[in-house]
């Protein structure tokens, strides 16, 4: 797959991500309910909420990081090693920095 079509598809995994991260700190943002039984089924959901929310802000930071790496013409070069990182690699987690040996 070309990188044109990467930056493409890293784009629009940015775009998904900074909507997922504002719907979830829109909720964190909203009133909680008046109801004793309501507010501890919400605060069990704001544990698991904080969970997805961080996860989805340390993916977008790979994702701007991979951008950036297209953008500076260092695409698909490990980190680690400088080798070519595989093709297969690439397609299967397009905002991997390091080669599968040096991932290990």
């Amino acid at each position: 797959m070309p990188i044109a079509d990467i930056e493409i598809l890293l784009k629009d995994k940015k775009s998904q991500l900074m909507k997922r991260i504002s719907a979830i700190e829109a909720d964190f943002h909203k009133g909680r309910s008046q109801d004793f039984s309501e507010q501890a089924t919400e605060t069990e959901n704001d544990g698991v909420l904080d969970e997805i929310h961080h996860e989805a802000k340390a993916e977008l930071e790979l994702v701007i990081s991979a951008l950036r790496r297209i953008e500076n013409g260092m695409y698909g070069h490990c980190e680690a090693c400088d080798k070519a990182i595989k093709a297969e690699r690439l397609l299967a987690l397009p905002y991997t920095d390091r080669c599968i040996n040096c991932a290990l």
